[in-house]
Formats: C-alpha cells, structure tokens, sequence
C-alpha cells in the first residue's frame, strides 16, 4: 500500500531500507542474546468467578479485555467483556513480583451487551476511564480513581446510538480539551435485507468547540463491517491518521482495508496511493517490527495474518518465510485455515527482540474453517524470522479464543497473558520464563489536557540501537492497554530515553536505571 508523505520525516540516526534486510540488519546489530525458552504458568484460578464471554451471532465476533490501573497500584486490572453475561472488572491483588497472580471482583453495576471496552482517560482528571462498545448504546464509564465507575455518557454529552459497535481508537487533536473518539460498527441489525452486504457506518465523534462535550457523530461511510481501528501517527509526521479492518465475511464485494484522515475528515484513496486491500480482518496490532523507526502493522484475519512493513512512504507484505502468516493450527490434525483475532505485539523474553501472540478460534461452528485452533506465540528469532513456541510455552489452548492482552501484571519486568474466551473461561498466564534479558516500563504523565500523552513517541537507546514506540489507544480486538511502554533491552546495562511530547519537538536524551519501571513528567502545558 502506498501513500504520500506530506512532509520529509525527521532525521533518525537508524537506517531505512526493504523489509527483508532491514530485519536482517536490525539483527546484526542488536546484542548478542539468545532469548530463553518461553514459560507461562496458568493463574486462571486467581480469578474469583470464571468469566465467560457468551451469547448468540451477536457475540460471534467482539469479547475484548481493557487492561487499567484503575486504582494507583502499579497492578493492571482487567475489565472483561462478557457479552450476553455482565462485564466484570478484576481488581488486581497479587502481592510482590513473582507471587502468583490473584484478583478480586470490583462492585461494578451490572452491564450486558458488553463487546469490548478501551481505557483513557477522557476528561484528563488523572483517573483512567472506560469506553465501552456495546450492542446497543456504548457507555462512558468515568473512572474514580479507586476502581469504581459511575456512567458519564449523558454527562459528556456522548450520542451513545443503538449499533453493533465492534471497533475504537481515540486521540487529542490541537487545541482540544477531550479526546477524539471514533466508534467502528459492525453489520446493520436493522438492514431486512442483512446480514450479507448490510455493512453499517463509523462515526467519529469531537468534542464541542466550548469543550463542554461531544458533538453530533460525523459518518464514516460506506462502513465495510469494521472490527479493528487504530489511529497512529503511521508516517511520523505529527498528522495521525484512522486505520480501519473489515471483516469481508460481511461486505462480501466492493469493501477494502481503509485508512482515514481526521482532519478534514476524508478516505485516501488509490488516486493519493492508498492500495487497497480486501481480508477477513479482525484485528490490528502495530509496532516497529523492523527497527526503521516506522509503526508496522499485524492484520489478524480468517487464514492468512497479514504484517506489513512500513517505510513511511509505502506498506510491503512480510515476506511468507518471515514466518507470521500462522495461517493453519500448529497442532492437532485439523488442517482448515486459522482464524486470528486478537494481535498483540510484545517482548516476551526481554531479548530486544518483538514477539507477537495471536488469539485464534473458529467464529462459531464455520465449518471452512479449523475448529481446534491453538492460539500463536510467535517468537522472534536473532536472525528476525518467527518461529512457533506457544505449545512449549504452554499457551496453545485452543477455545475460541478473542480479546488477548500482554502486560505485566505483577510489575517483575516480564509480560504476562490475558485471553478472553467466547463460551469458555477467561485465561490468565503468568510469565515464568528464567533468564530473561533486560527491561525497561515507560510511563508518560502530562497536564490536562491528554494526561497519558496520547501520540506521543518514546525513544530508547541502547548501544547503537534506538527502539521507537507510540503512545495510543485503540487496535487489537475489541480490547486495549494504558500502561507503561514496555522495552525489553536484553544484554543493556545502560539506555537512555528521549520523547517526543504531543504538540511538541524532542526531549534532550537522558540516562535511565533499568529494570525498573518509571515515570517521565512533562515540562510546561501540553500541546494538545
């Protein structure tokens, strides 16, 4: 896919070059560390009740986890959706790093039709909130600080519709004092003539220009029955941009993967070098996977799941023996197409190295599709192919799994596992790898407006690599993280880090301590 750049990007010390090589390259020149088996031991009976994310084809798709500290603890806590059951939010308790994880239920008033939900915090209040996406009215949830939530969608002014609402991204544009939200909906339940072809309309939704609240919904339209959307900065400009992934299950003919601007609110289109491409799409991750300084991006999708590499100027698919298609179950003897949802992107053995873990599982009962379909942790490797390791990790189970979350849950420097199941128990997996490399957790905390830095980038360097990550919510299925950015560093002793502020330049460099999770305060008002 290939698209302008309206503006020469900033000068990075890192090279830039095809896909392949660069993989190739970053390799070389990352330490000399080979990362230890993978090991996860399951935590699922530190959850209370066991959750299950249930319900008929209106739950087919959706089932996503939000992963907050909704009470200052330095613990993620887990707001699980749980479709035609009450959504739950898990209160962390684990106890020192390396205890076995465990959790307690929050008081939470009861909530059903629950689809997924993402945390920010959208009145800037140093509380995160909840949007959640529902089928019916979504709802905003504002967070007190203390794990309890109270419904602000009346409050904020928000239209909260009657849709199939699967998909969201947010961000602060200039100026403005609330978050810009946008909602992907997925087929029209009120189409007589539906499902097939009854594809509903996005919208994205400002906040009023007196920043009392949130204005009438702007259409995003034709809608190709969204299922992932993420706004990132893609091209590193300062201009970020709304990407959409349709499930063509749905729009059958004529729909496409998208890629939005904001402002004026229109599509790029093949005439400004948008290529377009039709899948199966479920879910969106992205992450520079090959250390040019540009957000590549994993589409989840029935069979193939497709990773593009980004120049800045242009996508280019991963080539097949990069080894990330993960397009049929690694084990058993079902040889049927995958189906991935949830994609998330992360270091798992603190090798310098992004790992990736895809949450797989037939639809239903679809029968061209594989029935037993073990979820993928793909490892990556030192020459930059992936390579298979959830059956010796211990995390191939194969429910028709959805939402999925890496994030450390118990604050010792590994990542931990989240999957949420559609009629079957939500996993916890609790990372036991030994030996693990160095490590680095990031936080970004500004005044109001935007208090987590929404857009924001974060530089790390280590030896002569830099490893860039942007801040943002949205992506993955159904379900999002706000936390720290998490680097793993591997044979570092030292690192320095360096950001770049909404609205603003660089930061100088400066020295960090690792192993050790910090955070970095901004300096005079934001710029959005």
């Amino acid at each position: 896919m290939r698209f302008p750049m309206p503006y020469a990007p900033f000068a990075r010390s890192v090279h830039r070059c095809a896909s392949a090589t660069c993989l190739a390259l970053a390799a070389t020149a990352l330490p000399a560390f080979a990362g230890p088996p993978a090991t996860f031991v399951d935590r699922s009976a530190g959850l209370p009740v066991d959750h299950v994310y249930s319900g008929g084809w209106e739950h087919f798709v959706g089932g996503g986890v939000a992963v907050l500290d909704c009470n200052g603890d330095a613990r993620p806590d887990l707001f699980a959706a749980g479709g035609e059951s009450p959504a739950r939010l898990f209160v962390n308790r684990t106890g020192a790093p390396g205890d076995p994880l465990t959790f307690d239920t929050a008081d939470l008033a009861p909530l059903t039709g629950v689809t997924g939900a993402y945390p920010l915090d959208i009145d800037s209040d140093g509380a995160l909130d909840l949007a959640v996406l529902r089928v019916g009215p979504n709802v905003l949830l504002k967070g007190d600080g203390a794990c309890g939530f109270t419904d602000a969608t009346t409050e904020w002014g928000l239209a909260p519709g009657e849709d199939w609402t699967t998909a969201f991204s947010a961000t602060w544009e200039a100026g403005a004092t609330l978050p810009t939200l946008a909602f992907g909906n997925y087929v029209d339940r009120d189409d007589p003539e539906g499902p097939f072809e009854a594809c509903d309309e996005n919208a994205l939704v400002r906040p009023r220009a007196d920043g009392t609240g949130y204005g009438a919904p702007e259409p995003i339209a034709p809608g190709w029955c969204a299922l992932s959307m993420l706004i990132s900065d893609w091209q590193r400009t300062g201009t970020p941009e709304l990407r959409i992934s349709n499930d063509r299950h749905y729009y059958v003919r004529g729909g496409y993967e998208e890629m939005w601007r904001l402002d004026p609110l229109g599509p790029r289109t093949p005439e400004d070098g948008w290529e377009r491409v039709s899948l199966w799409g479920m879910g969106i991750a992205s992450a520079d996977v090959d250390g040019n300084g540009y957000p590549d991006v994993m589409l989840t999708s029935m069979g193939d799941q497709l990773l593009q590499f980004s120049d800045g100027a242009h996508y280019e698919a991963a080539p097949f023996s990069l080894g990330t298609y993960a397009q049929r179950p690694h084990t058993g003897d079902d040889g049927r197409p995958s189906t991935g949802w949830h994609a998330a992107f992360g270091d798992v053995d603190n090798d310098a190295r992004l790992d990736l873990f895809i949450a797989k599982g037939n639809v239903d009962q679809m029968p061209s599709n594989a029935m037993h379909d073990p979820n993928s942790l793909l490892m990556q490797q030192p020459d930059g192919r992936f390579e298979e390791r959830s059956v010796e990790a211990g995390v191939a189970t194969s429910d028709r799994s959805r939402g999925a979350a890496l994030t450390d849950l118990d604050g010792d420097g590994r990542l931990d596992l989240v999957v949420v199941n559609r009629r079957a128990p939500m996993e916890v997996w609790q990372n036991a790898t030994e030996g693990t490399g160095t490590w680095l957790a990031v936080d970004l905390r500004q005044h109001a407006p935007n208090t987590r830095a929404v857009g924001a980038w974060i530089e790390v360097r280590h030896g002569d690599t830099v490893t860039a990550r942007e801040v943002t919510v949205g992506g993955g299925h159904a379900g999002g993280i706000a936390g720290p950015e998490h680097f793993g560093l591997g044979t570092a002793t030292e690192a320095e880090i360096r950001v770049r502020w909404p609205g603003r330049g660089w930061s100088d460099w400066r020295p960090v301590e690792l192993n050790t999770r910090i955070t970095v305060e901004r300096e005079g008002a934001p710029g959005h």
